[in-house]
């Protein structure tokens, strides 16, 4: 087991893969605990795909399909963001609009450019330039997070007050839509469009078993985050699956064991 171990920490594409792991964790440790305490769950999985709708004109135009799905999941984020706040349109409804005009334009763009590998995504095709945005996301976050937790903690957990407290809520909220949509696009080659919601959210969940600080859930996301990755890399690598799959799966396995541990201990109690 050891001896496998070391052989493939000799491959470039598995070093990619254990930074892009632990960068991807940093972010997404971030952001998704905003997005789990700000109930943003149904939003995030809208704008997941509605950028498909990106990654399908990108490959239909020749541009480059992440690119083109961070402006166009930028665009969809602002867009449901806008129109939730009309009076004549529900959230609900707003998202569901993004969401299907992505889904219907990627599929469309797909069918005449084969783009469907980021559906489901595989964290051993990332390179240097995923590295790099990666590395720049979670430092940007980790800088934004730092300068304004507190601004950020009120508007998650009440806007009027906040609002109150004269913060800027509208300005940080298209913000911090913003981030979640290039995080979302950040991690798309790594477990792809249909499960990269679950990198916001269930490590998040798992952290909120133990603790309901919002600095807490982040540091405890981010590790939990990252050892779901490193448990579904190698779960990928010793029963050939794919390896977006296989680290959502550990996660939630995860998230498993943790819930019932707790139960058992209130149990014993």
């Amino acid at each position: 087991m050891t001896g496998d171990v070391m052989d493939l920490l000799q491959y470039t594409f598995f070093q990619h893969a254990l930074l892009g792991s632990l960068l991807a964790s940093i972010a997404c440790g971030i952001i998704g605990t905003y997005i789990v305490t700000r109930r943003l769950v149904f939003i995030s999985g809208g704008i997941t795909h509605a950028s498909f709708g990106g990654i399908g004109l990108g490959l239909f135009a020749g541009i480059s399909p992440i690119l083109s799905a961070a402006v166009f999941s930028v665009l969809s984020a602002f867009g449901v963001e806008w129109l939730s706040r009309r009076k004549d349109m529900r959230e609900d409804s707003a998202i569901a609009v993004f969401w299907t005009l992505g889904m219907a334009l990627g599929i469309m763009f797909s069918f005449l450019s084969p783009g469907f590998a980021y559906l489901f995504g595989n964290i051993l095709t990332i390179n240097q330039i995923d590295l790099w945005m990666l590395g720049i996301l979670a430092l940007i976050l980790t800088g934004f997070f730092y300068l304004f937790i507190r601004p950020i903690v009120y508007i998650a957990f009440d806007r009027e007050f906040a609002r109150s407290q004269k913060i800027p809520v509208e300005i940080f909220e298209y913000v911090l839509m913003m981030f979640i949509a290039l995080t979302i696009v950040a991690c798309l080659r790594m477990v792809g469009i249909v499960l990269a919601i679950s990198l916001l959210t269930i490590p998040q969940m798992t952290a909120n078993l133990f603790t309901y600080s919002f600095k807490k859930i982040i540091w405890l996301s981010i590790g939990i985050g990252f050892l779901g990755c490193l448990g579904g890399l190698f779960i990928s690598y010793h029963w050939k699956v794919p390896s977006g799959a296989s680290i959502i799966f550990f996660s939630i396995l995860i998230y498993a064991v943790c819930k019932i541990g707790k139960s058992c201990c209130r149990k014993k109690s």
